[in-house]
């Protein structure tokens, strides 16, 4: 047995029980996510070791008190903003406590007052809270910026002396025990186009689709809100102007709204007719408006359609106009959220001078607002795609900031589905598939309606093995938004010909108005399994034009098909092309 100095942190999940009798499969599925996603992550990056875990808790052990309060903040604030979103029934929250003491070593398990302590003074936490003790407290003092409560003494169960306690406050409403550094003067707060939904009128003059109206206002609030990108204002003040005439620009000022949704729902017969418009209230004027009509079968099947239709296409609409607006104002004027709009329309267009601009312009969002999520998500996408096509010179540096600006971005928001949707794609270039499906399965989660996120999942699911359904997701991903960036296409064609659909895939490929050498490649592939030698060499011509030096072996290693087969599958069909090594296809 070893005797030494050690940091202990218990946790434990608050209402286990209560969870796990109401739905056992889901709350274990919710709990082993959190786990993979935060949990365990946050343990390692503070140099924590798990030493013993039970069903609903755990023992840490950290050699530095720093590293083990810094680690329970993090946990607590990221589950925190994890949990904004989820009701408060189906919430997964922790109760964590941190004792500093002499604990006894024995077999990969620890004992000792220093652990009884700090179990015990885990209950006494709130739910989601921290608690300490004072030789914790006092060994943090000088070293994190975060506030703490003094408890005073407490009894605790089975310890013979009280022990003086110290709760972390971690929405800062206390006095502090030491004070939190200031943000930096120069940073600026982000400026996110402001949107409020009216409710929509019945014009039905029946009272039963009164609801309906209602429902579909509050739903369509609901779903714009899972956009990150913009500050939807909330139904409390949305619903005060139901049954009232409005006066655009009196709304506008009163609330702060820049963008303003409104609508109508009328029964005609059997069937229903739903009107949405989108005004920019600064000037009065209508950016976008459409109509839906469906047969009254289902009221509620049609609420969830309608709304998943306007939800996924306002914010299209909104980027658009943003755009627009930006066009005629000086670059010296952008803020945060300009800065990043912009970085993203340079990064859909996938040039190497784009990029570049891309680049610049998102340093400066992060640089005008350290605290904005989305700027430091949407850093490591745009650092991503210079990675992936070798745009960078150090790419072991470049990826080493990918990292870091995502594990930025979730610590800052971890319901933004950027982050998980980027998260997800970091995971499959490294080949780690079950890590990258849990990210994308909670982007999904986060956001269904969101053209990036759905594309991705079609494209996951074609690595997977799963092409015909990654074409599905895929062509949803296009409905979703007809403006979509052109390399949904070579997604589309790279799904078809996974599929073996090859006229379709290099159909897919066609759309796009310029191909690089991987494109080429697939077409290539494609045209020699339906056996035209004049357009396959063609193709292959262009890929060794385009790629002097192409290895089949080199380019089938920077896919991530998890099949054998389906490596084999596109290793034959370049053969055939007449793009190998000297090797000759399989029969």
């Amino acid at each position: 047995m070893e005797h030494r100095l050690a940091a202990v942190l218990a946790a434990d999940m608050a209402g286990y029980s209560r969870l796990m009798e109401a739905d056992e499969t889901g709350t274990l599925a919710r709990l082993r996510t959190h786990r993979i996603e935060l949990v365990d992550p946050a343990i390692a990056k503070n140099n924590g070791r798990v030493i013993k875990t039970t069903g609903d808790g755990m023992l840490v052990e950290f050699q530095s008190v720093t590293d083990a309060v810094r680690c329970a903040v993090e946990i607590q604030e990221r589950m925190k903003r994890r949990n904004s979103d989820v009701p408060k029934e189906r919430r997964i929250e922790f109760r964590i406590g941190i004792n500093l003491g002499d604990i006894i070593f024995d077999n990969d398990d620890i004992f000792g007052d220093g652990v009884n302590i700090a179990s015990r003074i885990e209950q006494l936490a709130d739910i989601g809270g921290i608690c300490l003790t004072a030789a914790v407290a006092t060994q943090i003092v000088d070293r994190l910026d975060i506030v703490l409560d003094d408890l005073g003494e407490k009894s605790l169960k089975n310890i013979s002396r009280p022990v003086h306690l110290y709760r972390v406050t971690l929405d800062g409403s206390s006095q502090p025990f030491q004070q939190a550094k200031h943000r930096p003067q120069e940073a600026r707060p982000v400026s996110k186009p402001s949107i409020l939904v009216l409710p929509f009128d019945n014009m039905s003059g029946d009272p039963e689709q009164e609801f309906f109206a209602d429902g579909l206002t509050e739903d369509i609030i609901t779903e714009l809100s899972r956009h990150h990108e913009l500050f939807v204002i909330s139904r409390n003040s949305s619903f005060i102007y139901k049954n009232r005439a409005v006066n655009v620009r009196e709304v506008a000022e009163k609330l702060g709204a820049q963008y303003l949704v409104e609508g109508s729902v009328r029964k005609v017969g059997d069937r229903v007719r739903v009107t949405a418009q989108l005004i920019d209230t600064t000037n009065d004027t209508h950016i976008w408006a459409d109509r839906y009509d469906r047969k009254l079968d289902d009221i509620f099947a049609i609420q969830d359609e309608v709304t998943a239709a306007i939800a996924a296409t306002l914010p299209g609409r909104l980027e658009a106009a943003q755009r627009d607006q930006l066009a005629r104002k000086k670059p010296a004027s952008m803020a945060a959220y300009e800065c990043v709009l912009t970085a993203k329309v340079l990064h859909h267009r996938s040039t190497l001078p784009d990029n570049e601009q891309a680049r610049a312009l998102i340093d400066r969002a992060v640089a005008l607002d350290p605290d904005y999520a989305h700027a430091h998500a949407w850093r490591a996408c745009i650092l991503g795609q210079a990675w992936v096509h070798d745009w960078c010179e150090d790419k072991d540096t470049v990826w080493n900031e990918i990292g870091a600006e995502l594990d930025k971005a979730l610590a800052l928001d971890d319901n933004d589905a950027d982050v998980h949707r980027i998260l997800a794609a970091v995971n499959v270039n490294s080949n780690a598939l079950t890590t990258a499906r849990y990210h994308q399965e909670r982007a999904l989660a986060l956001n269904p309606n969101y053209d990036l996120v759905v594309v991705q999942q079609g494209e996951l699911l074609t690595w997977l093995g799963r092409p015909e359904e990654g074409t599905e997701w895929i062509r949803k991903a296009m409905r979703l938004n007809p403006h979509h960036p052109e390399r949904f296409w070579s997604h589309l064609g790279k799904a078809h010909f996974a599929a073996h659909q090859y006229g379709e895939a290099i159909e897919a490929f066609m759309h796009l108005s310029v191909m690089d050498h991987v494109q080429h490649a697939f077409v290539a592939a494609s045209y020699g399994w339906l056996g035209d030698e004049i357009a396959a060499s063609a193709h292959a011509a262009r890929v060794r034009a385009l790629e002097p030096g192409f290895d089949l072996d080199a380019f089938l290693g920077t896919l991530h098909f998890t099949r054998d087969s389906d490596v084999q599958h596109v290793r034959d069909g370049l053969l055939k092309a007449g793009l190998g090594n000297g090797l000759q296809p399989a029969a």
